[in-house]
């Protein structure tokens, strides 16, 4: 089999100048920023929401604790490992 001759850099950036490139990188962060913030703000609406409902549990008398290590003590099935981010793109 002819080996093919070595093909140009068909990278997408290679065809950008570097002020686009920063310019993207610059973009990227300040999305994924704006995102990480949100997650975090819905994250605490989540926790609120639970502590909620733990105080309704306790005030009905039910000891969560004592149910916690109840669950404890039977056996989890295994979690499937996940696949690393870099594997996903």
């Amino acid at each position: 089999m002819p080996k093919r001759p070595a093909a140009k850099d068909t990278n997408k950036q290679s065809n950008m100048s570097k002020e686009e490139q920063v310019g993207f990188h610059k973009g990227s962060l300040s999305t994924l920023a704006k995102e990480r913030q949100e997650l975090a703000r819905i994250l605490q609406i989540v926790e609120q929401l639970m502590q909620m409902h733990v105080s309704a549990l306790k005030e009905l008398g039910v000891d969560l604790e004592k149910e916690a290590a109840g669950l404890t003590g039977q056996a989890a099935a295994p979690a499937k490992p996940e696949k690393p981010i870099e594997d996903l793109l």
